[in-house]
């Protein structure tokens, strides 16, 4: 069982914001090939951490037939074939920014402020009555 805080966890997480910030920078013709800026880069774990999130519903793979390419360690264009491999590329859902925004977090944390005062509510009027 993987802790919270483990760093296999944290991996996940990061790759998770990492979808986040991608966006589409523009659109080659003909074809319709997006380019996209900040996407996850292809590193080992990456596929992995991206299926994760996936069983879990944070991401889901918008399709699967999307041309990828690298670019040069210079940043141009390389020469010849431009796109390498097929792969998807990846959306959050809702449950998804619940994560990077902790929203779970928050309302836990909401829930125990309620149920302590409650509580110190109770408590108080408890006092009150039997001292009449």
């Amino acid at each position: 069982m993987l802790r919270l805080g483990s760093k296999k966890e944290r991996f996940i997480r990061k790759v998770l914001k990492s979808i986040s910030k991608q966006r589409v920078a523009l659109i080659l013709q003909p074809g319709n090939v997006f380019v996209i800026e900040k996407a996850p880069a292809s590193e080992p774990g990456i596929e992995e951490a991206l299926r994760t999130c996936h069983i879990r519903g944070w991401v889901e793979p918008i399709c699967n037939a999307i041309p990828k390419g690298k670019l040069t360690k210079n940043g141009r264009l390389p020469d010849g074939d431009l796109f390498t491999e097929i792969g998807p590329y990846y959306r959050l859902t809702e449950a998804g920014w619940s994560i990077i925004r902790r929203t779970h977090l928050w309302v836990v944390t909401t829930c125990l402020i309620a149920l302590a005062t409650l509580i110190g509510t109770i408590c108080g009027l408890w006092i009150m009555l039997s001292k009449s």
